[in-house]
């Protein structure tokens, strides 16, 4: 994570203004002092700041070595990655990427003739495999992962696709498909 060292830093944001860009960047659960170190606040201005984040649903605290901790709220993160996708793409754009990550995904099925990601794990464990198989099967884990996330965000977003579009819109007299 690269925050900013100089003093723009600290003139062209407020202390909370700078909270909230280092939690946008958290990949993991971090301890409050380490954020607000990386903001370049005091302990408890973090900890203020953080709290009223925690109440805003977009931080959940946590623990890491018996301190307190906060991380990205997961079901924050997941409707915002949803609705960034149904902001950038068409419903038929969304269409064939879910048809172009199945491929994906059936492709590596075929090559390493398993139905499913489990079955490829368990082979992994079964087979007498050298370290630079390993390495190459690890590397394939990590694809065949990356395409179930994408394509469980794309069949969101084409489940929420009508309602976020409507949502977003400005307002008409037409009643809400939300019932």
């Amino acid at each position: 994570m690269a925050e900013p060292k100089s003093g723009s830093w600290k003139n062209s944001m407020s202390g909370r203004e700078r909270i909230r860009h280092v939690v946008e960047l958290l990949d993991e659960p971090t301890p409050v002092q380490e954020i607000a170190d990386r903001a370049d606040v005091s302990r408890a201005t973090a900890d203020d700041e953080l709290n009223r984040l925690q109440s805003d649903d977009w931080v959940t605290e946590t623990t890491v070595d018996g301190t307190k901790a906060y991380d990205l709220d997961p079901v924050r993160v997941l409707f915002d990655e949803v609705t960034n996708l149904i902001e950038a793409h068409s419903r038929d754009e969304l269409e064939s990427q879910l048809t172009e990550l199945k491929e994906e995904q059936e492709e590596l099925a075929t090559e390493y003739g398993v139905s499913s990601l489990d079955e490829f794990r368990e082979r992994l464990a079964d087979e007498d495999l050298s370290a630079a198989e390993l390495r190459e099967r690890r590397n394939v884990i990590a694809t065949w992962e990356a395409i179930n996330t994408e394509l469980g965000l794309v069949k969101h977003a084409l489940q929420l696709y009508d309602d976020v579009v409507e949502l977003s819109s400005p307002r008409t007299d037409s009643p809400s498909t939300l019932a």
